[in-house]
């Protein structure tokens, strides 16, 4: 594999270094063929993403298929602007007849890293800023998911060069042989533990990075909140992906006069949503292992069931959960969830939650429900994290004019639409200056001249 690993990148820093994918026509003309190898393996992706994670096609589309081709044709429309070099001041006191641009170049050789629970956008969104940007691109594809990772493989393959863009799948010993490579940029999607790893072989050859991870998302709902609204939106948002999002809402803090009324409303949401038996419904998404599925199941032992608690091991299948009177210290609390299991927690004054919320490492998302504007200004002062909603849970991600990332143990760096460009851009600062001038004041002896500078530098 480590051979394997290293003759691609031996070709894809050839082809690099032809130039040619600096070339703003070549950029566009990928995208655009990436585009149209999607489209052509659109029904093959749909029957990938069923097998691996019992995926509707709505779903599909929605959180896969249709966020991708969205990027893509914004990269398409604005490319020639982001790529052009941006002039900016120049203070002619001190830089007498320059010029100063800011000229954006690709990395070079770029490696993507996804997970499974989102195997197809999670891997192929970044690979439209790495397009854009002008960059060869290798990808790691999930093992978790392989009928997504052996479709993808295959569209890469018919669409474009090895030299140019190519897949790797397989397990731990493919994720070694590749960040044993001395990369440009590495783009990695997964948990803060794995994410630790890749920025430690990262390290070892000063590869910049982004890291989109996780963590516990907190998700509050206040005592003067819409709460047929918030059941709504929080019940799908959670069980959206059966919970394996990492910007799902991991727990719910809700205040105790209309706890509940909220628990009750959410229990009505979820029968609305997948019926009296989400195991048999087209629209729930069923867990990606038999590992996974047995890791959530142990979180369910002993735990106050509102609803839900249903396991099927060999199905994959844990059904929609909410468990009350949990406590800080509960195995659930522990970690980030990934699953469809809601721990409900009450608070009584807001400042209690605020002060949990920041004991802990900051999350990849934080949601407020609360009419209040004042509360909601107060909310976002006093808390952090990489993005959220007010009122809503998780649509953030799917506006590309915002920059999607984490912070602290819940990120590094952020992407989407132009910030997706701008990731995989190196911002060159190039001053030029005439010749036909040469202020002398700069050039020892400096004997007499510091009044002059502090009159020229002010």
């Amino acid at each position: 594999m480590n051979e394997q690993v290293r003759l691609a990148t031996e070709k894809q820093r050839a082809f690099f270094n032809t130039h040619k994918t600096k070339e703003t026509g070549f950029r566009i003309s990928q995208l655009k063929t990436l585009k149209k190898a999607i489209l052509a393996y659109e029904d093959r992706l749909y029957e990938a993403l069923w097998t691996d994670l019992h995926k509707s096609k709505f779903e599909t589309y929605a959180t896969e298929i249709g966020l991708v081709l969205t990027e893509i044709g914004e990269h398409i429309r604005h490319l020639r602007k982001w790529s052009k070099p941006e002039r900016v001041y120049t203070n002619q006191a001190v830089h007498f007849w320059a010029t100063s641009r800011i000229y954006k170049e690709p990395y070079g050789l770029v490696l993507i890293i996804a997970p499974w629970n989102y195997p197809f956008q999670l891997l192929i969104n970044p690979l439209v800023g790495a397009i854009s940007a002008g960059n060869c691109a290798t990808l790691k594809a999930s093992e978790y998911t392989p009928h997504v990772a052996e479709v993808m493989g295959r569209m890469i393959a018919e669409f474009f060069p090895p030299e140019y863009i190519t897949v790797f799948g397989g397990g731990r010993v493919a994720n070694q042989a590749l960040l044993s490579q001395a990369w440009d940029y590495i783009f990695f999607t997964g948990s803060p533990a794995v994410g630790k790893v890749v920025m430690e072989a990262a390290a070892k050859n000063l590869t910049p990075v982004s890291l989109e991870l996780g963590g516990k998302s907190p998700c509050i709902v206040d005592k003067d909140a819409n709460l047929k609204i918030a059941a709504s939106r929080i019940v799908w948002g959670k069980y959206i992906n059966a919970g394996q999002t990492c910007i799902a809402p991991d727990y719910l803090y809700v205040h105790q006069s209309v706890k509940i009324e909220l628990m009750e409303l959410m229990k009505l949401k979820i029968r609305e949503y997948f019926g009296e038996d989400p195991k048999t419904s087209p629209d729930y998404v069923h867990i990606a292992t038999i590992p996974k599925t047995e890791r959530l199941a142990g979180l369910l032992q002993g735990a106050h069931l509102v609803t839900g608690g249903e396991v099927d091991i060999e199905l994959r299948y844990i059904a929609p959960t909410i468990i009350d009177g949990v406590k800080h210290d509960d195995p659930v609390m522990q970690e980030e969830i990934f699953g469809p299991i809601l721990p409900v927690m009450e608070f009584g004054d807001i400042s209690e939650v605020v002060n949990y919320v920041n004991a802990h490492p900051r999350p990849l998302a934080l949601y407020y429900f609360s009419d209040s504007r004042a509360k909601q200004e107060e909310i976002l002062k006093t808390t952090s994290s990489g993005g959220g909603c007010i009122n809503d849970v998780l649509m953030h991600i799917a506006n590309d004019r915002l920059p999607f990332g984490g912070v602290g143990n819940s990120g590094i760096g952020h992407y989407h639409g132009k910030y997706s460009f701008e990731v995989f851009s190196h911002a060159r600062s190039i001053m030029k200056k005439a010749n036909f001038i040469d202020i002398p004041i700069r050039y020892a002896p400096y004997k007499n001249k510091i009044r002059l500078l502090k009159m020229i530098i002010k």
